[in-house]
């Protein structure tokens, strides 16, 4: 399995949409891995998570070949994880020569909002549906086995980080959340993981309940070896950054080098087998 990371920064991107401060200004300047693009991922150029605003210029430049792509999990309806209006674009005349049926999957919000701007338009049947999913339930799409598992953030939505398996091997996807609920920790114990993705929105600072810095990801990172998921073998990345955190690439490096954490950047991919 792999992951690659197409977008790693929070909401406002970075440098941020209207912002002239000093980390800002600092990452135009220094330009290569400080810019950062609003969240996505997609594993093994298959499966996409979130769909977020930048999704189009992520997929010319990361050579993502959107056409193909039959399935999308969205992690929860905030706009920078869910532009949905550009999904409609999939219908005929906007789109040609596109391969199938695509699905995005998420929570109920997800699927109201869906209904809310789509309906049953005619113009989507066979290029476009939504699928809600069910905490803690696993489902089969495209060969993976995916659970949505609780996240802690925004509480007027049930909010999800995904355990993807194939071929026995174990990813989680962990954005946007802070410090998981109980219940995912209690589903997460004893399974080994290969690969950990968590969300550093906060960098610098602790935060913890609807986001992590790098004090909560050292806490998290403990409980997950504490309840046999990861050992000195399994991955362990970082994305979702503000500028809010005050730390640029280089020292966001530098600060969880000795803890063995991957600091994610745009185009960054990791494979594990």
């Amino acid at each position: 399995m792999k992951i690659k990371y197409l977008g790693t920064a929070a909401a406002e991107g970075w440098p941020s949409l209207f912002c002239n401060c000093s980390y800002c200004e600092k990452a135009k300047e220094l330009g290569g891995k400080n810019i950062r693009t609003r969240s996505q991922a997609i594993i093994d150029d298959m499966i996409l998570i979130d769909y977020p605003s930048d999704s189009n210029m992520h997929a010319i430049r990361h050579h993502v070949d959107l056409p193909h792509i039959h399935t999308i999990l969205i992690t929860h309806t905030h706009q920078d994880h869910l532009y949905l209006e550009d999904l409609g674009l999939r219908s005929l005349g906007f789109a040609h020569d596109t391969d199938g049926e695509l699905t995005i999957y998420g929570n109920d919000k997800l699927l109201s909002k869906y209904n809310a701007m789509y309906g049953n338009g005619e113009h989507l049947i066979g290029k476009l549906r939504c699928q809600e999913l069910q905490e803690y339930v696993t489902v089969n799409l495209e060969g993976y086995e995916i659970t949505p598992l609780l996240a802690s953030h925004d509480r007027s939505e049930k909010c999800f980080i995904y355990l993807i398996e194939k071929d026995g091997k174990r990813l989680l996807y962990g954005n946007d959340t802070g410090l998981f609920p109980e219940p995912t920790w209690d589903y997460l114990s004893g399974k080994k993981l290969n690969l950990v993705s968590l969300d550093c929105t906060h960098l610098k600072y602790k935060e913890g309940t609807n986001h992590m810095g790098i004090p909560d990801v050292l806490e998290a990172k403990e409980r997950l070896r504490h309840i046999g998921c990861i050992d000195d073998a399994t991955k362990v990345v970082i994305t979702h950054f503000t500028h809010n955190g005050h730390m640029m690439h280089d020292e966001i490096v530098e600060a969880v080098a000795p803890h063995d954490i991957i600091v994610a950047y745009d185009g960054l991919e990791v494979a594990f087998d």
